[in-house]
């Protein structure tokens, strides 16, 4: 599937640090994961939707250039960024040390965490102590599945595994499971479509960044693009589209509200600490 949102030139185009030649108006070319709700999924009427979608193409509109957003498999986005297909890509994709090695990431727009989400009503997870004897359903073969294998022992907890991240929350739902643990916007979008279906805990040892990607070589559009960025979080309009679809107010310390120093995330590679102050129309 692929998308495309056109806009206009800005009046004053240079107030959203466009890049030589940007008056020419070339298409910004991205991809997400097409089947990642609520961060991008189908349509009825065709194309994708969700919350980077949305981003995304506000970024692009406040840069005065078109966008196509490709919908493709995760496994085969940053290959065709590297091949040079995409300028960068708009699906969320976790900032590690490894991968900051090999790319080019902006500040992260939002955290990602492992997130426990319980049926209302049932008594709120204050701390791992809370989960000694109970039962977590997980999504099998997910990162939070490993992670639960690899600490059951630790915290006294059992790991039951189902086929799908719908199918853990509904044994959550059945009783079958006291909670269910998965990436903390997944879980809060699930609470605004499960009634009965809320988010938890988050264990803040795993929050990461995520960022979009660019190519080594392509430090001057990483820049136009987090200069957007940090815009439209100070305007909220991140945590607009936060709240719009995963249904929470985002703190003030979360990643929406909060534009980092310098350009990429801090203490990784590719970080330029030189200070900056985006000029925002």
């Amino acid at each position: 599937m692929r998308i495309a949102a056109f806009a206009c030139l800005l009046a004053a185009p240079l107030a959203f640090g466009l890049l030589p030649g940007a008056a020419t108006a070339q298409p910004l070319r991205t991809a997400v994961d097409g089947t990642f709700a609520p961060h991008a999924f189908p349509k009825l009427d065709g194309g994708v939707q969700g919350f980077n979608v949305d981003l995304f193409t506000e970024i692009a509109k406040r840069l005065g250039r078109p966008i196509t957003i490709d919908s493709a498999s995760f496994s085969g986005l940053v290959p065709a960024l590297n091949a040079g297909r995409y300028d960068f890509l708009a699906a969320p994709v976790t900032v590690t040390a490894e991968r900051a090695e090999n790319m080019l990431f902006t500040e992260g727009y939002l955290y990602t965490a492992f997130q426990f989400g319980i049926r209302k009503g049932t008594a709120p997870i204050t701390s791992m102590d809370d989960l000694r004897g109970k039962t977590i359903a997980l999504n099998k073969g997910s990162a939070y599945d490993a992670w639960a294998q690899a600490n059951a022992a630790k915290f006294g907890f059992t790991a039951q595994t189902f086929e799908s991240q719908p199918d853990a929350v509904q044994a959550v739902l059945a009783g079958r499971a006291y909670a269910t643990l998965g990436g903390n916007t997944v879980i809060r979008y699930a609470a605004t479509r499960t009634p009965n279906f809320v988010p938890d805990f988050t264990i803040r040892e795993t929050r990461a960044h995520w960022g979009a990607p660019f190519r080594k070589d392509n430090v001057a559009l990483r820049n136009a693009v987090e200069d957007v960025l940090e815009c439209m979080k100070k305007d909220g309009s991140v945590a607009a589209l936060s709240e719009k679809w995963f249904g929470v107010k985002p703190g003030a310390d979360d990643a929406e509200n909060v534009a980092f120093p310098g350009y990429g995330v801090p203490g990784l590679s590719g970080y330029d600490a030189t200070p900056h102050e985006p000029r925002c129309g």
